[in-house]
């Protein structure tokens, strides 16, 4: 294992103190594992373009990272493959910063699959700056607007209701509530993978999110985290019409709809699983709600049975055309 750890250093980490850090990405970030589902997550908010891009990290059944202030991305690709080769969160992080000869630029944070933590906050990161370790989580923050940002993070995801992302998006919200960055908002992003890896690595991401560049990144990742759970909705009432289990199915585009009122794209790809399973009835009256809405969208429909997404029936097609 030393020599496993040895060899993983010496790939990617700086070669001599004083290499000029990375990216300045200053910000404030939480790392969390859920007690409940083992699911494993990074959010993160700061006044620079992209943030989403460098700072978090997570792989399923591995763990998560945040690497920020004078950021290194090595702290995330090692970091995770620590975690994966058996080492624990914090003895990760020591390794890698025992390796680092900017360490005290870094503001680096980590929770492994069975949530042990581990975070630093090096003594030449912008104030204020500084972090908290709780159960199955850290918080984080550089260049805030005061030193009472990171505690009341802690304290918003330790009450918050809800899912992960629920809990991580109240973190940062209360970050921005309590003066969040000095210089202002720019971007966020949020990043959550499953407890257990797959083997299917794109089934094991739940939320990838990011806002590049927009003056309330808070509200707007809200929306899009919305918006991904209508869609994975959307995707586990496929998976019903497929398994032909139509009251799951019904129920599962319904609350798709729900949260996603006016994206008609997710009713019309509803009709057309119901009308290729020979449910037309039930199918017609969706796909007339989406033509007056979006008429483009009846455009569509014979190219779909061109492609055999659609039966090639001239009465079923006549049908929903008429709509």
């Amino acid at each position: 294992m030393r020599l496993f750890v040895a060899a993983l250093l010496s790939l990617t980490l700086p070669a001599h103190a004083g290499e000029v850090p990375r990216r300045p990405v200053h910000t404030y970030s939480i790392v969390a594992r859920d007690a409940v589902t083992g699911d494993l997550g990074v959010a993160v908010q700061s006044h620079w373009f992209s943030v989403g891009s460098s700072v978090p990290w997570a792989e399923a059944g591995v763990g998560a990272v945040a690497t920020q202030s004078f950021t290194d991305p090595t702290y995330g690709a090692l970091g995770l493959a620590l975690m994966k080769a058996g080492k624990p969160a914090p003895e990760a992080l020591k390794a890698l910063l025992a390796a680092d000869p900017d360490r005290e630029v870094r503001q680096v944070a980590m929770v492994d699959a069975q949530g042990r933590v581990a975070a630093h906050t090096g003594a030449k990161c912008i104030q204020a700056a500084g972090h908290d370790l709780g159960e199955g989580f850290t918080v984080e923050a550089n260049l805030m607007d005061k030193a009472t940002v990171w505690p009341a993070m802690a304290k918003a995801f330790r009450t918050a209701k809800g899912d992960l992302a629920d809990r991580l998006l109240a973190a940062l919200r209360a970050a921005q509530a309590e003066g969040g960055d000095i210089r202002g908002q720019q971007s966020a992003a949020i990043l959550i993978v499953k407890g257990k890896a797959s083997g299917q690595p794109w089934n094991d991401r739940l939320f990838d999110l990011r806002v590049e560049d927009n003056p309330d990144p808070l509200k707007e990742l809200g929306r899009l985290i919305q918006l991904r759970r209508a869609y994975r909705l959307m995707d586990e009432g496929d998976g019903y019409v497929t398994a032909a289990k139509w009251p799951e199915a019904k129920a599962a585009y319904a609350a798709a709809a729900k949260l996603a009122p006016g994206v008609w794209e997710m009713p019309f790809w509803q009709a057309v699983a119901l009308a290729s399973s020979s449910k037309l009835e039930e199918a017609l009256p969706i796909f007339k709600q989406v033509f007056a809405a979006e008429p483009f969208w009846k455009r569509l429909v014979p190219r779909l049975a061109e492609v055999d997404q659609l039966p090639r029936d001239p009465a079923l097609l006549k049908a929903i055309e008429a709509q």
